[in-house]
């Protein structure tokens, strides 16, 4: 799977066009290649700072942005690593509380790309390699670093001994790579993913998580119990509730914290997390009232977003615009649970990766729009807008259909109201592009 970028700056979009050069895996699986990448370039990984590691099918992002915010509030200068960019491929890598610059992204990818030119590294590899070559050479206090798919073989995994690992909420996505056939694997669709994200489990180090249903749990306690990790689940070692206020407890005593300025009541489940991983170790210290702070200024750009003034939502001047980049069933509940809240008609306009499924992400809503327009993913394996926009008919949308472009969508929409355009974090990023703000 590749992810393409490009760049207004040459030198930076050079090293971006060799990336997108590389070949594909084909099937390949293990951290072979990535160890063997960072060994040529001296074992950064080893010389970073005490890293949080987050896992998860949805909420990492957020829990990540929530850790950043934490620490940040606690005076402490974070390095951060996520995936995919929404805008610019500078939004990956974050140095020391700060976006990579143009001129240092250009020389890490140069680098990283020089030393594994013979290995066969893939886009994320080398994306990865080159974030914790940063890291190593910028000083901070923490990384905060989120996993790119799954979690046992990827290539952010070879982190050693992290400060915590973090596992978000759980649920299906990226079948095609996470339930792929292999021997010794569980056969139970949760249980497999349970057991891909509990891959980064290491020893001795504590890994925090979420509460979920047996078949889950039990691969996380397994995962735990070879390694030797201390295992703090909600539930059973944490708790969290959400009303006026996020009400939290654990061995060390409770807390009264905001809710977050973050849309949707999911997002309190996330803060509890971040809280809960940063509680359960003992290399960053961030106090109580950085932990608040942080949970109230927490950004997390594309998910249940509010847009601004723009040349988008111009041409919508009587509603609202509401972007979302959730692609899974999971997700789409979580919309559905938003939507619930507010009293307007939705028109909804979206694109989806082939991959993803379409169904199960628009069933959950489907009965709260008033009208689903179907556009296209140029440069993406995604669904014909056509046959999205039938999905989406079966899904319990009463009037659905196609337009060539995102902006001939929103230009037909006569009704005012909330406009939803969601359905792929790439879509996301072509709006943030065209109507602001982008991603800092």
């Amino acid at each position: 799977m590749r992810d393409f970028a490009v760049s207004d700056s040459p030198a930076v979009q050079e090293q971006l066009d060799r990336l997108a050069a590389l070949s594909l895996p084909q099937g390949r699986l293990g951290l072979d290649p990535v160890r063997e990448l960072l060994a040529r370039l001296g074992d950064p990984h080893r010389a970073m700072p005490p890293a949080f590691h987050i896992a998860g099918t949805n909420g990492k992002g957020s829990t990540s942005a929530f850790l950043v915010a934490m620490l940040r509030a606690g005076g402490k200068r974070v390095h951060q690593f996520t995936s995919p960019h929404l805008v610019r491929y500078n939004e990956r890598i974050r140095l020391a509380n700060e976006l990579v610059d143009d001129a240092t992204l250009a020389d890490l990818l140069r680098e990283v790309l020089d030393a594994g030119e013979d290995i066969g590294a893939s886009f994320f590899e080398i994306t990865t390699a080159a974030a914790f070559l940063g890291f190593s050479r910028v000083e901070a206090d923490a990384c905060v670093i989120e996993v790119g798919l799954g979690g046992r073989f990827d290539a952010s995994n070879v982190i050693e001994h992290p400060a915590a690992c973090g596992i978000a909420s759980l649920g299906l996505d990226h079948e095609r790579f996470l339930l792929a056939p292999e021997e010794g694997t569980p056969a139970h669709p949760m249980a497999r993913i349970a057991f891909e994200k509990a891959g980064i489990v290491k020893p001795g180090c504590p890994v925090v998580t979420q509460a979920y249903g047996p078949d889950a749990q039990d691969q996380i306690e397994r995962a735990a119990r070879i390694a030797g990790a201390p295992l703090h689940m909600r539930g059973a070692d944490w708790q969290a509730s959400a009303g006026a206020t996020i009400e939290y407890s654990d061995r060390h005593g409770s807390l009264t914290l905001p809710l977050p300025a973050l849309p949707g009541a999911f997002q309190a489940d996330n803060a509890a997390l971040a809280v809960a991983i940063l509680r359960h170790q003992d290399r960053v210290t961030v106090p109580a009232q950085a932990i608040a702070d942080g949970i109230a200024e927490a950004r997390w750009p594309a998910r249940l977003q509010w847009l601004p003034e723009g040349p988008l939502t111009a041409l919508v001047p009587e509603s609202k615009v509401l972007l979302d980049g959730g692609h899974n069933p999971d997700a789409g509940q979580v919309l559905a649970d938003y939507l619930a809240t507010l009293d307007a008609p939705i028109h909804a306009v979206g694109a989806m990766l082939a991959a993803k499924d379409a169904h199960g992400f628009l069933a959950p809503f489907a009965y709260r729009l008033a009208s689903y327009t179907a556009v296209s993913l140029s440069g993406h394996e995604a669904y014909a807008p056509a046959d999205l926009a039938a999905i989406a008919a079966r899904a319990g949308v009463g009037k659905t259909g196609t337009a060539p472009s995102l902006e001939t969508a929103l230009s037909a929409i006569d009704t005012a109201g909330i406009v939803l355009i969601c359905g792929s974090l790439y879509l996301a990023g072509e709006v943030l592009r065209i109507n602001g703000p982008l991603p800092d």
